[in-house]
């Protein structure tokens, strides 16, 4: 039985951008549709590791990492990989990411993403105030982890930049690092950036956000694969869908690329898949989210338990899990806390990525009735609100008070 319904503005994807877009469009009194076949909040908007890092302003793509990146994408236990038999569909998108890793072009999307993340927190603070979740979020920022001489020298440039940027960070000695974390093992120092926040359950916070929508926003459990432009709006067609809307959001992660085709922008979007690890414990062996650089995954400390995230592998949407990556994930929280057992579970998502790390936000190059919302690679949670705050500007008819030259879909060329 075909679904056919009319809406004012449709959202296609409730993960974190679309519930956070939801609930912003909500409380300026739109009517809206939420369109995703999954539940509110899954995906990788529920497995993350729930940092909202205003420090995130570096992108994936750097010199230093262009001229490494034979050797990371194909040694099986370098932090970034690509899945057997992805390659020849990943060579266009590795084009892409090499001319983005280029200086100049790390420096201009250096810049953009400060504009986006560096005021996350206080939106995240306020978004979780209104929503009835306060308590799943916890500002005691973040840690950077070093445990060689090269990489602590390395350190003192990297942390230079990033002020230059307006992030907020401090470096720690040894002894600052133990008094601060004494749970951890010696480390020869760290980064530790307090403005940033972290989410206690992002799973938790993402069902807040969905309760907190009730009835005020219409959730349809569908899959959007057709984009149609009338006159008076947008046709959006699936199976058993049809859902006339006069405005269109696509923030539907790495499932976005197909929509924007039919919304009439070619975008490189490519899916990362990211891993977790979880142990199960009642009282917790750090007070914040830590990141051992040389691992390049994050422990966090989560409700009733320990959660290891990270690593990136470009794979597609549909190989399954890679049982490497879960067991190089294992490895390292051990290398932190060599008496953790099996995990009690692990987890796989798909996360949006761009290859200039930027994400996609703005109307489309045919018309603004359809608006882009999606791309946001590793920092998708802490860009939610920011996202949101853009969106709901553009719908309005308001200038949005960041320059979102540098996201708009068209920067690709026309589709």
């Amino acid at each position: 039985m075909t679904l056919h319904r009319t809406t004012d503005i449709a959202i296609l994807g409730a993960g974190v951008v679309g519930l956070a877009i939801a609930e912003r469009l909500v409380a300026e009194g739109r009517t809206v549709t939420l369109v995703d076949p999954a539940a509110p909040g899954s995906g990788a908007s529920f497995g993350n590791a729930g940092t909202i890092a205003d420090y995130a302003v570096m992108p994936v793509g750097s010199p230093e990492v262009l001229r490494n990146l034979p050797s990371l994408l194909f040694d099986r236990n370098s932090p970034l990989s690509i899945k057997a038999g992805a390659l020849p569909g990943l060579v266009p998108w590795l084009a892409r990411f090499a001319a983005a890793s280029l200086p100049q072009a790390t420096a201009r999307n250096a810049r953009a993403l400060a504009s986006l993340v560096v005021g996350a927190g206080p939106l995240w603070g306020d978004l979780m105030a209104r929503v009835g979740g306060a308590g799943l979020l916890q500002d005691k920022g973040c840690l950077y982890l070093y445990d060689t001489p090269g990489a602590w020298r390395g350190a003192q440039a990297a942390m230079t930049a990033r002020r230059a940027l307006g992030v907020t960070v401090d470096l720690l000695s040894a002894d600052e690092l133990a008094a601060l974390e004494p749970g951890l093992p010696p480390y020869l120092g760290a980064a530790f950036f307090p403005g940033a926040r972290f989410l206690t359950d992002p799973g938790a916070a993402m069902t807040r956000l969905a309760a907190h929508l009730g009835t005020r926003a219409e959730v349809l459990t569908a899959r959007a694969t057709r984009l149609t432009r009338q006159v008076d709006g947008v046709i959006i067609e699936g199976p058993g869908l049809r859902l006339h809307a006069r405005r269109v959001v696509i923030a539907a992660g790495a499932h976005s690329r197909a929509l924007a085709a039919q919304a009439g922008d070619r975008v490189p979007l490519d899916t990362e898949r990211g891993y977790h690890a979880e142990w199960d414990m009642a009282a917790p062996r750090l007070q914040r989210p830590v990141c051992p650089l040389s691992r390049g995954a994050y422990l966090c400390p989560m409700t009733g338990r320990l959660r290891v995230a990270g690593t990136v592998e470009l794979g597609g949407l549909t190989a399954a899990p890679s049982p490497h990556r879960i067991a190089r994930l294992v490895e390292g929280a051990r290398l932190v806390f060599p008496d953790l057992g099996p995990p009690d579970r692990t987890w796989m998502g798909l996360r949006p990525s761009m290859p200039d790390s930027l994400p996609v936000i703005g109307p489309s190059q045919a018309g603004a009735e359809v608006m882009h919302a999606y791309g946001h690679g590793h920092i998708g949670v802490t860009l939610a609100p920011v996202t949101a705050r853009i969106i709901a500007d553009l719908l309005a008819g308001r200038v949005p008070e960041i320059d979102i030259a540098p996201f708009r879909p068209g920067r690709f060329g026309r589709g």
